[in-house]
C-alpha cells in the first residue's frame, strides 16, 4: 500500500511523542512533523498523492483554524484531524465547518485514534449520508413572501456554508423561482422524477441548473399542468431521499395548499419555517397551519414560525402575534417594500441588489443562525462523548 504522509502539527511535545507512536501502528503513515502553520502548509502544498494532517488546536487556535480552512480549499486530498485539549461544541463546530474531517480530545486515545484514521483511509469507506436537512417554506396563503424566503435562504446558505444546497419549487401550477433568480432551466421537477433511478451526483449537478457559480442548484416546477397532476406523494418522498445523497440542504418552497404531494414534502422536512405577517387574516391561517400539524402529530419545535414584512410599530406587536398563534416567533424579517419589488423585477436576489439592505441582512443572519443551529445538532449527535466527558 502507498504510504500516506501524516502531517502532525502540536506545540505540546507529549502530544506529538504519542501521535508518532499510534502512526507508527499504521503500517501505512509517514509520520512528518510541522514545526508551525507555515511550515504545514509549505510540506502539505509540496506533497503529492493522499495525506493526512493532524493538527492541535489547544494553542495558537486562530491561526490553525485558518490552516484548516486553507488546506481544505486548496488540497482536496489532505484530510484534516483536528484535535484539543478543551473540546467545546462552538470549537468542534468551528473546526468542522472549516474543513476538519475528524475531531479528537486530548490526552488523545488509541482506540478513538486507530477509529478516526480507519474511517478517513478506509478503502471500502462509504460516503456519509443523512446528514442533509430538509428546511421547507410554507404557508397556507399566497403573497406573503413565502418564496422571496425560500430563495434568499437558499442562496445564503450556499454563500455561507460552501456546501450544495438545492432549491426546490414545489409551487406546480405557479413557480416563480425561476423568475425570482432569473434562470431558465432545460430539466424540471416531472424529468427528475421520471429518471428518479438515473440519478446519482453527476447526473443531479450536471441536471439541476446552478445559480451562477455558487453552490446552489434549483429543480424548477413543471411548465404543464397535466405534468404537474401526475406527480403523486410517494415520488416527492422518493426524490428527496436521492437528493440527501448529494445535497447538505435541501430548501423546499412548498405550494400555499394542503394537497398530498405538498403534505408529503411537509413529513419529510426537518424543519419547517410557517411564514406569516402580522395582519388578522394571515394570522388566522397560520393558526389552522399549526392546528393541521399538530393533527398530523409534528413536534412543536419541528414548526418555526417567521413573521415576514415585519415593522416595529405595527397595530400588531410581536408579544400579539406570540399570544394569537401561542407559539414563539422564530425569525422577523424587515420590511423593506422596495428593496424587495427591485429584486423580484431584477431576477436578482436581495443580497446581489444591495448587501447592506436591512432585508439582505436578515436573510443572511438567518441563514447562517439556521446552518449553526443544525450543524451544532450534528455535531453534539456525533460528538457526544466528547462534549459529555
Amino acid at each position: 500500500m502507498q504510504k500516506i504522509q501524516t502531517y502532525i502539527l502540536s506545540e505540546e511535545f507529549s502530544t506529538v511523542e504519542v501521535l508518532k507512536l499510534y502512526c507508527s501502528e499504521f503500517e501505512f503513515a509517514d509520520t512528518i512533523i510541522c514545526s508551525n502553520c507555515e511550515d504545514a502548509y509549505s510540506k502539505i502544498s509540496a506533497g503529492s498523492g493522499n495525506s493526512v494532517l493532524i493538527v492541535d488546536l489547544s494553542e495558537g487556535k486562530s491561526a490553525k483554524i485558518d490552516l484548516i480552512s486553507k488546506i481544505a480549499s486548496n488540497d482536496k486530498n489532505c484530510a484534516i484531524v483536528a484535535l484539543s485539549d478543551n473540546p467545546s461544541v462552538n470549537l468542534i463546530v468551528e473546526a468542522m465547518r472549516m474543513g476538519a474531517r475528524e475531531f479528537l480530545p486530548v490526552p488523545i486515545i488509541k482506540n478513538e485514534f486507530a477509529y478516526s484514521m480507519n474511517k478517513i483511509f478506509s478503502e471500502d469507506k462509504e460516503k456519509e449520508k443523512n446528514k442533509c436537512k430538509i428546511i421547507s417554506v410554507f404557508s397556507n396563503k399566497g403573497g406573503i413572501g413565502k418564496t422571496s424566503l425560500a430563495t434568499n435562504l437558499a442562496l445564503e446558505l450556499a454563500k455561507i456554508t460552501k456546501e450544495n444546497i438545492a432549491l426546490i419549487d414545489l409551487n406546480f401550477q405557479t413557480g416563480d423561482i425561476t423568475t425570482f433568480l432569473d434562470l431558465k432551466p432545460s430539466f424540471n421537477i416531472s424529468y427528475m422524477l421520471e429518471n428518479i433511478e438515473k440519478i446519482n451526483e453527476t447526473f443531479l449537478l450536471s441536471t439541476l441548473e446552478r445559480y451562477k457559480r455558487t453552490s446552489l442548484y434549483v429543480l424548477a416546477d413543471p411548465p404543464y399542468f397535466k405534468q404537474a397532476e401526475d406527480i403523486k406523494p410517494a415520488q416527492i418522498t422518493k426524490l428527496f431521499n436521492t437528493l440527501k445523497d448529494t445535497f447538505s440542504y435541501i430548501v423546499v418552497d412548498v405550494e400555499a395548499s394542503f394537497e398530498g404531494k405538498n403534505i408529503s414534502a411537509l413529513d419529510n422536512s426537518d424543519v419547517i419555517l410557517l411564514v406569516t405577517v402580522a395582519n388578522l387574516p394571515a394570522l388566522r391561517n397560520t393558526q389552522r397551519c399549526l392546528e393541521l400539524f399538530d393533527k398530523l402529530g409534528y413536534d412543536k419545535d419541528k414548526t418555526k414560525i417567521v413573521v415576514n414584512r415585519y415593522m416595529e410599530n405595527d397595530e400588531i406587536k410581536e408579544d400579539d402575534v406570540k399570544k394569537v398563534l401561542s407559539h414563539e416567533i422564530f425569525w422577523k424579517v424587515p420590511n423593506n417594500y422596495f428593496a424587495i419589488m427591485n429584486a423580484i423585477n431584477k431576477g436578482i436576489p436581495a443580497s446581489e441588489i444591495n448587501a447592506t439592505t436591512n432585508v439582505a441582512q436578515s436573510y443572511r443572519e438567518l441563514a447562517k443562525f439556521m446552518s449553526d443551529n443544525l450543524y451544532k445538532m450534528n455535531i453534539e449527535e456525533r460528538f457526544e462523548n466528547i462534549l459529555h466527558n
